[in-house]
């Protein structure tokens, strides 16, 4: 496995960024699909120079973060845009040289016939083939449901442009569950991981924390009642249970730093490239 790290998390910029992570001795990086990143303001020319920073500084990106926010694919009204917008996202990634999106598409219901479940299937299924098409893969994070429920909803696809971006810290901090368990449960599945880790401070359901995001973002401190995340190795992820099963599937990709919160982003995300490198 691989080395990576979000490159929003130094708060410095892409091309700053870029140079942050090549000197903390990370393989690759990902990065937001927003402002200056956003499709709609990359031209050919900052798509050439973004490439060349990446490659000069001896780095590959690991995959884009597609999340556009709000409640997701649950909505159809809004899946008329977001899904369009994400196909050119899609095409934004392999421009700069990189084959995996990653986003949240929301809660997926228990309830194979809910209504909400066909409408986000329905979106999953356009966005799936068309980045087949294009050689690319959508990979939905882990949080917002258990494991095997996101399985099943994969497995109702007919597609492999949609899989997994393997979150561990957001199932232990949203839904209590088990990432070393979890992980043999999605494991084919599996084509891009965050590193992080977190504490659950008090139960409550996935759909209660996914609507303060949709609602108010990560900043949203009602969200801090519920959860908090913290550097690598001082939560609840047991890395040492957790890599070995993630091995065990056979995944060998990128394994991506990311520090959403923290007064100094940058001596976290070392500490952390350190933590894995002893462990991988």
């Amino acid at each position: 496995m691989k080395i990576g790290v979000m490159v929003d998390s130094f708060r410095l910029g892409f091309l700053d960024g870029v140079k942050k992570a090549a000197e903390i001795g990370a393989q690759g990086l990902q990065v937001y699909s927003s402002g200056d990143l956003d499709p709609e303001n990359m031209t050919p020319g900052k798509i050439a120079e973004y490439k060349k920073a990446v490659a000069d500084s001896g780095l590959v990106i690991s995959a884009i973060c597609g999340d556009l926010g709000g409640h997701g694919f649950a909505r159809a009204e809004d899946n008329i845009w977001k899904i369009e917008k994400s196909k050119r996202i899609v095409d934004l990634a392999l421009s700069l040289g990189s084959n995996i999106i990653t986003t949240h598409i929301g809660c997926v219901p228990a309830d194979e016939n809910s209504e909400t479940r066909k409408i986000m299937a329905a979106a999953c299924q356009e966005l799936g083939e068309y980045a087949e098409k294009m050689g690319a893969k959508f990979a939905i994070e882990t949080g917002p449901e258990p494991a095997a429920v996101l399985r099943g909803f994969l497995d109702s696809l007919s597609t492999d442009g949609i899989g997994v971006n393997f979150d561990p810290a957001n199932l232990v901090m949203v839904i209590g569950e088990d990432p070393s368990e979890s992980v043999k449960i999605l494991g084919k599945y599996i084509y891009h991981t965050h590193a992080k880790d977190g504490i659950m401070l008090q139960k409550t359901t996935a759909e209660r924390i996914y609507g303060f995001f949709a609602d108010g973002g990560i900043e949203d401190m009602r969200m801090s009642d519920y959860f908090i995340e913290v550097p690598l190795g001082e939560g609840k992820v047991d890395f040492d249970r957790y890599l070995p099963a993630l091995a065990s599937t056979g995944f060998d990709g990128f394994l991506t730093i990311e520090r959403e919160v923290g007064e100094n982003p940058e001596a976290d995300i070392r500490m952390a490239v350190d933590f894995l490198k002893k462990r991988i």
